[in-house]
């Protein structure tokens, strides 16, 4: 798995699982940069919509906050993972959508696949008794 090590981690926001407050979590490095990955490959979005997409689909658990998703788009961009196009928004604004490019499926791939490895063996580790 690949990670950044400029942005160790992103602070995000996290609702309780039973409605307790909002509390800060931390991303694990390189977990927003998947995330966002994943987001792009379905479809184009802008970045606020990027942000609300990841919201509504983790049950409203996650709320990634302007400050990490901008830095995480650019970096991206930078990495040749994802390409920007200036298009109208449905509110008739002008917005840059970020889509996956072929590297940025290949990088999709690699690390869902590392992602899936590293929880298979830490819900191992955490079931032993």
């Amino acid at each position: 798995m690949h990670f950044d090590r400029r942005a160790r981690y992103a602070p995000v926001e996290a609702k309780g699982v039973y409605d307790m407050p909002a509390e800060r979590l931390e991303l694990p490095q390189g977990t927003l940069d998947l995330l966002i990955l994943k987001t792009v490959a379905l479809e184009p979005h802008h970045g606020w919509a990027i942000s609300e997409r990841l919201h509504q689909i983790s049950s409203a658990t996650l709320l990634i906050r302007q400050g990490s998703i901008y830095p995480a788009l650019h970096r991206l961009e930078r990495r040749g993972l994802i390409k920007a196009r200036w298009r109208t928004t449905e509110n008739n604004r002008r917005a840059k959508y970020y889509e996956l490019t072929r590297k940025g499926r290949a990088e999709l791939d690699e690390q869902t696949d590392a992602w899936r490895k590293l929880a298979a063996a830490i819900g191992q580790v955490l079931e032993t008794v």
